[in-house]
């Protein structure tokens, strides 16, 4: 079983930056696909950015290419989304999962319970 427990949320201005952290309690998590994804009320839960667990290929949401860098510091079984350039349509509770696949047919397994960012206009 892995537990995954994330932070970093908070409120910020709309431009303003963020880092999110996803501590991962599984030895074994170096090798996991990491992902972000966030959901707001009354919409689904949508994919925000994934890392490898081999070779550390990144994918990233179209909405947010070029504004988010997710990043793992393998040592520390931690995963980050650092995101900048926020805007008010970026506010959701934002959810780190993993899977021990990096087939992407293959779902994410392991939630954490989510942290919320809230971006001010």
């Amino acid at each position: 079983q892995v537990q995954l427990l994330e932070s970093g949320g908070g409120l910020v201005q709309a431009g303003g930056s963020l880092r999110l952290s996803c501590g991962t309690s599984h030895r074994t998590s170096t090798n996991l696909n990491m992902g972000w994804f966030r959901q707001t009320p009354g919409k689904e839960r949508e994919f925000v950015a994934s890392i490898a667990g081999s070779g550390g290929t990144t994918f990233y949401a179209n909405s947010v290419k070029g504004r988010f860098t997710i990043s793992r510091h393998r040592a520390a079984n931690t995963v980050y989304l650092q995101m900048n350039s926020l805007n008010p349509e970026d506010t959701a509770v934002y959810y780190c999962a993993a899977k021990p696949s990096d087939d992407i047919q293959y779902e994410y397994v392991y939630w954490g319970k989510g942290t919320q960012v809230t971006v001010s206009s």
